[in-house]
């Protein structure tokens, strides 16, 4: 035991030093058991040095979840679609503020429990690369820029920039991890040096070097053989020495113990324990590093490298200010009444409305209030709270499911006929015949001016292993399918005759090709938070226009996947992928039209390393107010194993009937570079194209909008440079 207190008594309590001074100061008057059991993320308190107790594991994905009442926000994938990241900072600071508002009045009544602390395990910046993923919908989507400038944004909104951490979010799963889900405990993730700097890192590294997120949680999996929670590669070379990253590492929950009972990377319970310790794994979520004093009697650990790991926790607690006077901390002062306020719920149900993603819209949509008389509202997901809320929830104090919000939006004389139609996923319910609700409604659809169907999935359905029970993948979907009887009530109700508005609540990609061909609108709602049913009614009759747009691709048909186990992104996402897509990844439509012209850049000729600023005309020429999601898109050449384009820019306006808004971009140096075989980042001369509008570039995008994007070349002068 270091006892050389070398800042002098009680050090770790003057305020005058840096928080890694105290907590440094702290550690030394631990003994070897003391600073072991601070290793468990159920760590006790430590009376005889007023160090109280404290759980660290807490979740904040979209809202305060497992910890009571709280706002519930949409799903992380619903909040990539909106595209502003102005937007996911100020959600992240609302939840931070709940966090708070939680944490010091559980404080006040002595409850140091599970999910009530200040270090939050979110977000998620895994790339979604394939939609069968049942984590995806935790995600930003399958884009490592948009998951970059999304993760960044929530990562400040969670931390604040004062003195002390508002709360200190985590950025997870690092690295390389988005499944097979029921495979994640002995799975090995097996990535070449392009794809792993090119797609799965980019995220993380600018969550540490921008952001200076203060936890990175381990995946599960082994990447390239090594167990990510004790990866030298990935924890030391990467992480802490090539980025330079101050904050403490989390493992994933008993991931320590996949390294000898599935990786078989180890054989003892000692020796995972002292793999992950020396690779600088900080914090056991769960009690593996009971095992600490085992290892360290074995002469696997010194006690020289427990102590950084404790000091780098304590530092984590004392930038949160557990050790100071609450007066001296300004967020102790955030009252419990702001938790889950009317202002939280007004904000709530704006940012899901910026979320919804509408698809297709044969000119049925908006409805007229005046004009319809009934409305059938059907579909197992019609009145579904599970349908809200995604994964990693609170408990809201309201939910609005898609037929609260339509029957309060419409007048008393509007009728609604309510059909539940089928089951979420089962082909019969109970003892009852097979399609035994498919009558109802027909019936419903029949006696309907209109009809409102809300399909797709559920948290139950897509989610995490150990966390989703159910008949198919441990989470993982097997295919892009509606499940259950979902496609045949589709086709059963549009033989009626009448319109049909489908609005699916997912939170993946559905092949849902047979409705873009037959139904007269689709909106993509996502797990849309507690007011959901709200933005979606307001939606529906043209209370405002959707702007959202897709953060993921939607496939045509589960059969052009690769195998969910390759890791390679050959023919994955819109980067690489060969098929036509059903909707492309940033592709949404609106109520009303854009009109792009102007796009110019600073030099047709830069010199390599120099930025490339650009800018392009954005006039509303339809009739609504509405946002616009202007988007950039870079292609670096042509060639073998180079991304079709790739975004590096988007901006969010809103823009009113016949205004005109010039956007500029600046396009940095990196964006401009390709990543080699090595993994190296190069910047080479020649052209490159820059292509701005309100989707990518693919034909199908045009298509589907029918409107072209703009587009520019400008050369790049000089020699080729690596970039780090």
């Amino acid at each position: 035991m270091n006892n050389s207190h070398e800042f002098g008594l009680e050090a770790y309590k003057n305020k005058a030093l840096s928080f890694e001074e105290r907590a440094k100061d702290l550690v030394s008057r631990m003994t070897l058991e003391e600073k072991v059991m601070q290793m468990l993320h159920s760590a006790p308190a430590i009376p005889r040095l007023g160090v109280p107790s404290y759980n660290w594991w807490s979740e904040a994905l979209h809202g305060v979840a497992r910890a009571g009442t709280a706002t519930v926000f949409p799903q992380a994938i619903g909040l990539a679609a909106t595209f502003d990241t102005d937007l996911i900072y100020k959600v992240a600071d609302v939840i931070s503020t709940e966090v708070r508002a939680k944490f010091h009045e559980y404080q006040r009544q002595g409850d140091h429990g599970i999910y009530k602390g200040l270090t939050c395990w979110s977000p998620n910046i895994n790339i979604f690369r394939d939609p069968r993923w049942g984590r995806g919908h935790e995600t930003y989507g399958e884009d490592p820029y948009l998951t970059s400038r999304m993760g960044v944004a929530f990562v400040k909104g969670m931390q604040g920039d004062g003195k002390y951490l508002k709360t200190a979010a985590c950025a997870k799963h690092f690295a390389v991890h988005s499944g097979p889900e029921n495979e994640r405990h002995e799975f090995n993730a097996v990535v070449s040096k392009k794809d792993l700097w090119e797609t799965y890192l980019p995220a993380f590294e600018a969550l540490v070097k921008e952001a200076g997120v203060e936890i990175v949680m381990g995946a599960y999996n082994r990447t390239n053989g090594e167990p990510c929670c004790g990866s030298k590669t990935l924890l030391k070379e990467i992480l802490r020495e090539r980025w330079g990253f101050k904050g403490h590492v989390t493992s994933d929950c008993w991931a320590i113990k996949d390294f000898h009972e599935n990786h078989k990377v180890t054989k003892t319970a000692p020796e995972s324990v002292a793999l992950a310790v020396n690779n600088g794994c900080d914090l056991n979520c769960g009690n593996m590093y009971v095992n600490l004093l085992i290892a360290h009697k074995e002469g696997l650990v010194t006690e020289e490298a427990i102590d950084e790991c404790v000091t780098r926790l304590m530092t984590t607690r004392m930038r949160l200010g557990m050790f100071d006077d609450e007066k001296d901390v300004p967020y102790a002062s955030i009252p419990y009444e702001v938790n889950d306020c009317e202002e939280h719920k007004k904000f709530n149900l704006e940012v899901a409305k910026k979320t919804m993603v509408l698809l297709k819209n044969d000119n049925i949509l908006p409805l007229d209030k005046k004009k319809i008389k009934s409305i059938a509202v059907i579909g197992p997901n019609a009145d579904s709270r599970d349908a809200l809320i995604g994964n990693y929830y609170g408990i809201a104090s309201e939910y609005v499911t898609v037929l609260d919000g339509i029957r309060e939006a419409v007048s008393e004389d509007t009728r609604i006929y309510y059909a539940y139609g089928c089951h979420l996923y089962k082909t019969k319910n109970g003892l009852a015949e097979p399609r035994e609700g498919f009558a109802e409604a027909v019936s419903a659809a029949e006696r309907a001016d209109v009809v409102v169907m809300c399909l797709g999935l559920d948290a139950n359905l897509e989610g995490e292993e150990g966390d989703v029970s159910n008949e198919f993948a441990s989470g993982d979907k097997l295919s892009l399918n509606l499940p259950g009887l979902q496609q045949e009530l589709l086709e059963e109700v549009y033989k009626t005759g009448k319109p049909i508005i489908l609005v699916l609540l997912s939170g993946s990609a559905l092949a849902v090709t047979w409705a873009d061909e037959h139904v007269s609108a689709i909106i993509q709602a996502w797990y849309p938070g507690a007011q959901g049913g709200r933005a979606v009614a307001s939606l529906l009759f043209g209370d405002y226009s959707p702007a959202g747009r897709l953060p993921v691709t939607f496939y045509k048909t589960t059969e052009e996947l690769p195998d969910i186990r390759d890791y390679s992104m050959a023919n994955r996402t819109y980067r690489y992928m060969k098929n036509e897509a059903l909707y492309p990844f940033g592709y949404g439509l609106s109520y009303t039209k854009f009109e792009y012209s102007d796009l110019s850049v600073s030099n047709s000729k830069v010199n390599i390393g120099d930025k490339v600023s650009c800018s392009v005309k954005v006039k509303n020429v339809g009739q609504y107010k509405s946002d616009e999601v202007v988007q950039l898109y870079v292609k670096c050449g042509d060639g073998i194993n180079k991304p079709r384009w790739q975004l590096s820019g988007f901006k969010r306006i809103e823009l009113e009937p016949g205004e005109e808004k010039e956007v500029a971009f600046d396009i940095l140096p990196k964006q401009m570079a390709v990543i080699d075989d090595e993994g190296r980042c190069i910047l080479n001369a020649g052209n490159i194209d820059i292509f701005v509008g309100g989707s990518q570039p693919d034909d199908r995008s045009q298509k589907l909008t029918g409107t072209k994007v703009q587009k520019t070349t400008v050369e790049l002068i000089g020699k080729a440079i690596e970039l780090d």
